[in-house]
């Protein structure tokens, strides 16, 4: 016997009595068990919802395993796939993209055992794969079940989960509300399984006695159920595993849920929903399973019998081989674009511009940078984390609580809350009253619209009314909603709404409680400092110095969060672009930062900016703020701001189909894109990225990224201690390698690790997105923002990260960092440095070894 089943005896019951007599496990068994399936949890990568998606590395618990290693676990417990079929690569091999030579590099950089030889029969013989992939290797009992006798249990389940996890967690979507959601998700579902007879009509006979007859616990019923299934000690962390895999999107959205919590706090949760996931394999196992079926499925889960498939084994190491390969030919054209830099002793400080605009590091910024600095000479482009290191809650006008405007690495430390200029107590509370009583009658109009009753009726005699509203959002002339931020709100008040950014004590709601917003002076300069000192900008201040956030303009997008600033949230970076202009602008802030020795002169004023990814248009806030003296400055800066949108709007017309159309029509032809209810691709996103490159702007000014690259200003010599590259590698890098990760795993296996079809969308709780009426949440992106119909616009490549500074100061930040140390020795990324001092290029092997690395444009 199993010694797992030690502690367990299957009682014979009649048909129907679903009735298990178990000893209760012992202390040290429970642990083993919980311990096993705490370290599962942890493995789970988060999803954040709808209104805050950002992209989230789904490897992210893998991390500390070789990416290699993580492959054949992927193929082995039914993950999904991380590298792509190999007829792949053999197309890439034909078409010239993939040289022998790259395969001989990834080949010594690896140090496989791999063969040059095996590679190329590989290619050569590369033949469409099956269309339906072979079972797991390490099944769940419904998977096992389907394979041996053609039943559908693992959709059920999954459906069933999904079901219950929505209607659990929605925010606000449904009418009718689930009664249990006071109660943790385990013992919630169990009151519901109680009077849900699906599994029963299913053919689960007395599902819900045997449901009742667990634990209320889910540690204990955890216990028991691993238990009687009779798993090994050795393969529990994998069954838990898998177990969480086959509702992988709600494991994520429960990971979120606790993200920023101890790792314990998060798994005590995820440990709610591993209890419901083994009740229903358990009930299979009771119910359903005959003893040859259960011998088997046990038979599946020893070691021996899942132990490497030789020939499968080489495959997988092929491709990774091949993908390296085709990883190593990408980074090509790049090196070869770096290779015409300007000699390193032109790497001098330019001369004082009229404008400096500080973008946010995101690919698409790459194009707009490059058209813009195209404009005139006078204009310094520079890169920065697009939050512009202002780590705020963002409270809207008439809200008492707000969203994080940073990157989700971090948590807000301060407050900021919107008021309106020039409105005395008695205008802001007559604009307050009418924005409420706006959307109090909204939300009781859009319930009469959906209402079982009332809606049928609604349509009979407003129909007609729509028609109008129905045509004009139909032909992208009006969007379908207001925006948030100003729903409810007169224009000319929208206009006249910005950020306080000094400390204040206050109601931010009547009748609310009393909350402090603002930041402190001290706390405002050294937030100024540091901003300063990460952009590289301690001197040399232009006239104006622009910080242009980003953010998206399209409708009936769920994954519209997806489009805005990674850096904010998922949110549009107006508002840290505004707060980070106004504390610039301060005069107190200027002196305490002259006392640092940091000068700003009188003559240099910051303006915020936006930049709308979607229309490539530039608006700009607080311009009445502006001295008069600097009128002239601002004409001038809106002139290069439209000459530059045209630029870029040009260079980005063929990716959409637009190439043949003229300036005029193509900036409308992008405006009705952004209104478009019916547009699956209104931009590509960040579709495409493959390097990271933190560098003096002259080392990468000269040259075309084609929104490739993620851009962000260092120079080494302002940087004595290491502190802000220590800053950059452990957040915007990390960040960068996060978005990689997540488009490389949508384009490798989009059925695991994305979010299908578009067209197919249905928005769950308003917290995520089922495809079709079923299923598990889905993560990752959807097909289309990958995809154009004929071919992938995003290469599924590992990032690149090249650093223009000395070997000591990066291998300062991999020893004191583990998690960094982790994603670049275990080849989640790859690590390049550029030598200051001659422009040399190296590409890292490990502690102490730097592999140059050629430059020479006549080897490309």
């Amino acid at each position: 016997m199993n010694p797992a089943l030690s502690s367990v005896k299957i009682k014979s019951a009649p048909a129907g009595a679903g009735v298990i007599d178990k000893a209760a496990p012992n202390d040290v068994t429970a642990a083993v068990y919980i311990d096993a399936a705490t370290r599962a949890c942890r493995r789970i990568a988060p999803l954040w919802p709808l209104q805050h998606f950002v992209a989230v590395n789904p490897f992210l618990g893998w991390s500390d395993r070789p990416f290699d290693a993580a492959c054949q676990w992927a193929t082995r417990s039914g993950f999904g796939e991380m590298l792509m079929p190999t007829r792949f690569y053999a197309e890439q091999y034909r078409s010239g993209r993939i040289r022998m030579a790259d395969i001989e590099q990834a080949l010594a950089l690896a140090g496989s055992s791999v063969s040059l030889q095996q590679c190329l029969d590989a290619l050569h013989d590369a033949r469409p794969e099956a269309a339906n992939q072979a079972p797991a290797c390490w099944p769940t009992m419904a998977d096992h079940l389907d394979a041996e006798t053609g039943s559908a249990w693992a959709g059920l389940i999954t459906d069933e989960i999904s079901k219950w996890c929505a209607a659990y967690f929605d925010e606000g979507q449904s009418a009718w509300r689930m009664p249990w959601r006071n109660q943790p998700l385990y013992s919630a579902w169990r009151r519901a399984a109680a009077f849900d007879r699906t599994p029963e009509l299913a053919g689960i006979a007395d599902f819900r006695r045997c449901i009742a007859t667990l634990p209320e616990s889910p540690a204990a019923a955890i216990s028991q159920i691993l238990a009687g299934l009779g798993v090994a000690d050795d393969r529990l962390e994998d069954f838990c595993q898998r177990q969480l895999l086959t509702v992988a999107g709600w494991s994520a959205w429960l990971r979120y849920k606790t993200w920023p919590n101890e790792p314990a706090q998060a798994a005590e949760a995820l440990l709610e929903l591993l209890a419901i996931r083994l009740a229903y394999d358990y009930a299979l196992y009771i119910r359903v399973a005959q003893p040859l079926e259960l011998q088997t499925w046990r038979l599946r889960w020893q070691v021996s019998a899942v132990s490497a498939d030789p020939v499968a084994e080489d495959s997988l190491q092929i491709r990774h081989m091949l993908q390296w390969a085709y990883e190593l030919a990408g980074q090509r054209p790049l090196l070869a674009r770096l290779a015409s830099s300007p000699p390193a002793a032109k790497l001098v400080p330019a001369e004082r511009k009229a404008l400096q605009a500080v973008f946010c590091i995101d690919v698409r910024s790459e194009v707009y940078r490059r058209a813009l600095e195209a404009v005139s000479a006078d204009i310094e482009t520079l890169g920065f984390a697009g939050f512009f290191g202002f780590p705020i809650e963002y409270i809207g006008l008439g809200h008492h609580h707000g969203q994080p405007q940073c990157p989700v690495l971090l948590q807000p430390k301060f407050r900021i809350r919107e008021s309106v200029a020039e409105a005395d107590v008695g205008d802001l509370r007559k604009i307050l009253e009418k924005r409420w009583l706006n959307k109090r009658l909204n939300r009781l109009w859009k319930g009469f619209k959906h209402s079982a009753v009332s809606c049928f009726s609604y349509v009979e005699i407003s129909g007609l009314t729509f028609a109008g509203k129905l045509l004009s959002d139909s032909l992208g002339l009006t969007r379908t909603v207001a925006k948030p931020g100003s729903a409810g709100l007169d224009r000319a008040v929208v206009q006249r709404i910005g950020p306080v950014i000094t400390r204040q004590r206050g109601r931010l709601i009547a009748n609310g409680p009393v909350v402090e917003t603002g930041i402190a002076l001290g706390e405002r300069i050294e937030l100024a400092r540091k901003a300063l000192q990460g952009m590289s900008l301690n001197d040399g201040f232009a006239r104006l110095v622009l910080l242009c956030g980003h953010g998206s303009s399209t409708v009936n997008n769920p994954y519209a969060a997806g489009l805005d600033c990674g850096a904010c949230g998922g949110h549009s970076g107006e508002a840290n672009a505004r707060v980070a202009a106004a504390v610039l602008n301060d005069r107190e802030v200027r002196a305490g930062l002259a006392a640092q020795g940091i000068a700003i002169p009188r003559e240099t004023w910051f303006v915020a900016g936006l930049h709308d990814t979607t229309t490539d248009q530039v608006r700009l806030f607080d311009l009445d703020q502006v001295p008069h003296y600097f009128a002239a400055d601002l004409a001038q800066l809106q002139d290069w701001l439209e000459q530059a949108s045209q630029l870029s709007r040009r260079e980005r017309a063929s990716a959409l189909g637009l190439a043949d159309v003229d300036a005029k029509a193509l900036w409308q032809a992008m405006l009705k894109r952004s209104r478009d209810w019916a547009q699956i691709r209104p931009e590509w996103g960040l579709a495409g990225n493959a390097a990271f490159i933190a560098a003096p702007r002259q080392r990468t000014a000269h040259a075309g990224f084609d929104g490739r690259v993620f851009l962000h200003n260092y120079d080494y010599r302002q940087d004595g201690d290491g502190a802000i590259l220590n800053l950059i590698m452990t957040a915007p890098m990390v960040v960068a390698s996060w978005i990689n990760l997540q488009y490389y795993a949508s384009a490798v296996d989009n059925r695991r690790f994305g979010s299908g079809n578009k067209v197919l969308h249905n928005v769950v709780g308003t917290i995520g997105i089922l495809e079709g009426n079923g299923g598990d949440l889905r993560v990752g992106l959807p097909w289309q923002s990958l995809h154009d119909g004929q071919a992938l616009r995003h290469e599924p490549v590992r990032l690149s990260v090249i650093i223009e500074a000395p070997a000591a100061m990066i291998e300062q930040v991999l020893d004191s960092q583990a998690e960094v140390r982790q994603l670049v020795e275990n080849r989640w990324l790859h690590l390049l440095r550029i030598e200051p001092g001659d422009g040399r290029c190296f590409r890292y092997g490990g502690p102490n070894d730097w592999q140059p690395v050629s430059l020479d444009p006549e080897e490309f």
